[in-house]
């Protein structure tokens, strides 16, 4: 009885670390809608910018990432 409860936290504790992935396609999507805008308002200057782009989506995605590591630790962990 008690390991079935101890696995239950482990699952219920993965599906919450799973919502970091979920908060990771969101900030991807704001860094890549935020940079259209604003090379839409000044096409010239979105050259310069690119750069910016990319490491802003590498650390949104980083976070992802972590939040999936933490849910394979919690559920495949002893």
């Amino acid at each position: 009885m008690e390991g079935d409860i101890a696995q239950m936290g482990q699952y219920i504790g993965a599906g919450l670390a799973s919502v970091g992935m979920g908060g990771a396609a969101v900030g991807v999507g704001t860094v890549a809608g935020n940079f259209l805008a604003g090379a839409l308002r000044n096409p010239s200057a979105a050259a310069g910018q690119t750069a910016t782009l990319f490491i802003g989506i590498a650390f949104a995605e980083a976070l992802g990432i972590f939040s999936f590591l933490v849910a394979l630790l919690l559920m495949f962990a002893v």
